[in-house]
């Protein structure tokens, strides 16, 4: 039996990029450091490629199909520019705990259409506990917790969902990799192929991403290059307000934020943001003034 060949080549966690051979420093965004091993299974470039097919501006004006989904909270519409855009790939960033898979569930609840959740950090049965206590509508709610990359596409091929959401990037893999769940090499191999996924078959999907320590979210730059949308969820353990803001928008304004309250029963929209953060301020203190900052 012959044996599968492979490759070695060196990716930057910092831009993505990859190299044939290492250097301490990388030659695209000149970090020095950065460079990593992975190896390129030579089976990944036996899968099927079917070119897609070519249409005239005109037709493809005519015949749009994209639409804005609202996702039955106010403050996430407004962030996204009217809502989810049929066909989109969304990352959504945030430290461990702030309420991304929060707000994920009560999207695919609010939608009121045909959602599939990825779950490949938690049970299904972890999930489902969330949702109880959300009060999530499971009525159009498909949950799986695959984390193999073509296990995905295939739910996806068989519900035909109007979103998905995959929690998290960080823990899906390419069985035809040779790295980890996690890796630079994974992280974007992964995102690309959603990306083909969400164009192909104009379906919105919202990728679940952890933030590092220096505020940035884990893998290489080249995700957030790719993505339609970059959307950071932040928040302050010592209070319960979060504020849902766009880094990048290709279909929307990027000046938008959205405030919500954190409580036993999820993500509650502050309708009058001066309600929640003058509320414990004295108005007898003088010398002071107010001034908003983010």
């Amino acid at each position: 039996m012959a044996r599968i060949k492979t490759k070695t080549a060196y990716l930057c966690s910092a831009c993505g990029d990859d190299f044939p051979k290492w250097n301490g420093q990388c030659p695209s965004c000149k970090d020095w450091g950065t460079l990593s091993e992975f190896k390129i299974s030579a089976k990944k470039n036996g899968r099927d490629h079917k070119p897609r097919e070519t249409k005239s501006f005109k037709e493809v004006l005519i015949a749009d199909s994209s639409e804005r989904i609202p996702t039955g909270l106010l403050e996430a519409d407004r962030v996204l520019g009217g809502g989810l855009l049929s066909g989109s790939l969304i990352l959504l960033g945030g430290s461990p705990g702030v309420g991304k898979s929060t707000l994920a569930l009560q999207i695919c609840s609010g939608i009121n259409r045909k959602a599939l959740y990825i779950s490949a950090e938690e049970s299904e049965e972890q999930v489902a506990l969330r949702a109880r206590r959300l009060n999530i509508k499971p009525d159009q709610l498909f949950l799986s917790g695959e984390n193999e990359l073509d296990g995905i596409i295939s739910h996806i091929d068989r519900i035909q969902p109007d979103l998905v959401i995959v929690d998290s990037i960080q823990t899906v893999m390419n069985s035809g990799l040779d790295s980890l769940p996690g890796s630079p090499s994974q992280i974007r191999d992964c995102g690309q192929r959603l990306l083909e996924v969400s164009k192909q078959k104009n379906v919105t999907i919202l990728i679940v991403g952890h933030v590092i320590k220096d505020g940035t979210i884990a893998g290489p730059k080249m995700l957030e290059h790719m993505v339609d949308t970059v959307l950071y969820m932040e928040g302050d353990d010592r209070y319960d307000h979060r504020i849902l803001r766009a880094a990048k928008n290709r279909f929307g304004a990027t000046h938008e934020v959205g405030i919500f309250k954190m409580a036993e029963n999820g993500l509650i929209e502050v309708a009058n943001p001066s309600e929640l953060f003058l509320a414990e301020r004295s108005v007898e203190i003088s010398g002071t003034s107010i001034y908003p900052s983010l």
